[in-house]
């Protein structure tokens, strides 16, 4: 569950694995070309769909060839200028077919998608940010790239107008083995999800494995001061449940200190691991390398995917292959 490139990041390592994927996907996103074709279309925004979509195309050479199609971004012309290719085709199919749903599956096919892609919600709500001191942030865009006064932390999230769960999605979450929350920007890819009415209840309500994969680095406009805790405490909080998560997995791999200059100097920190006060909010912290080498702090998928389906297998000793939900949300205060 989540949105952006964490839920890519996620699915592009559990698709190798053996396991039945649905990736359930932020519906907030109004920056950028989704944000363009949300204002002009009056459509849900297709971005992170797109991602999760492209993540779980097929690997053959048509695959590969509808997959650099769908990523692919135009640089040139007045009004392309910006659009992701994949964004237009699913709004496109969306006039065409009559609906998100439809559209989705119609890319599905083009892609030849392994698993699912679920919109969390069908309706128009727009992520709105109260922070410390009063003020308020409207559009997911504008909360997580705010730049000025960041000492002021975000007191909690909503969503205007409320918003309704696909029904799909309840489903999926009831009957998964795994509910896989993160990795991803804490207020703006992961508790969106759970602002979604009755979401959070459906996951309390599940016997799945619940784990939160934790970012690799703070981000100044939303996690300024979070350690690995706070992560957990917020994901908790937002479900309005006070039993622990299952697990928190957390990168062990060390960081390159050129890397990890680089990000401080723009205000990302990596994340500290506070252990006992971990151990307050999650069953088990699994600690394993999953930092991608190179120059960027990313997860690395493939390291990422075994790690989730040792917990996994663990956690359901003896079970057939997991069913797992990959999602992200948040509630009220």
């Amino acid at each position: 569950m989540g949105g952006g490139t964490g839920n890519h990041t996620t699915l592009s390592g559990l698709r190798t694995q053996d396991c039945l994927l649905t990736a359930v996907v932020a519906m907030t996103d109004n920056g950028g070309s989704s944000g363009r074709l949300r204002e002009e279309m009056g459509q849900l925004p297709p971005g992170d769909l797109r991602r999760c979509l492209m993540a779980l195309a097929s690997e053959d050479a048509w695959g590969t060839l509808m997959r650099q199609l769908f990523d692919y971004r135009f640089s040139s012309g007045n009004s392309l200028n910006g659009h992701s290719f994949g964004n237009l085709i699913l709004t496109a199919l969306t006039e065409v077919t009559g609906n998100t749903i439809s559209a989705i599956d119609a890319a599905s096919q083009m892609l030849g998608v392994q698993g699912r892609v679920l919109p969390v919600t069908l309706t128009r709500s727009t992520l709105v940010a109260s922070l410390e001191d009063g003020t308020e942030i409207t559009g997911e865009t504008a909360i997580g790239s705010r730049r000025e006064r960041l000492d002021v932390g975000i007191d909690y999230i909503r969503l205007e107008p409320k918003a309704y769960v696909y029904p799909p999605v309840l489903d999926a979450i009831a009957q998964a083995d795994a509910i896989v929350l993160g990795p991803g920007d804490i207020y703006t890819s992961v508790l969106p999800n759970l602002l979604v009415q009755d979401v959070a209840g459906a996951i309390n309500a599940s016997r799945a494995a619940k784990i939160h994969v934790c970012n690799l680095t703070t981000m100044p406009a939303e996690s300024r001061n979070l350690k690995a805790s706070g992560f957990a405490k917020l994901i908790e909080a937002y479900l309005g449940s006070d039993a622990p998560l299952d697990y928190l997995i957390v990168n062990n791999t060390p960081m390159p200190e050129k890397v990890v200059q680089r990000y401080t100097a723009v205000g990302q920190y990596p994340v500290e691991l506070d252990l006992a006060e971990c151990r307050q909010v999650v069953q088990e912290v699994v600690e394993r390398p999953i930092l991608a080498s190179g120059v960027y702090l990313r997860h690395d998928p493939q390291a990422l995917a075994k790690v989730i389906m040792e917990v996994v297998n663990r956690h359901h000793a003896g079970a057939s292959p997991a069913a797992l939900v990959s999602q992200g949300q948040g509630f009220p205060g």
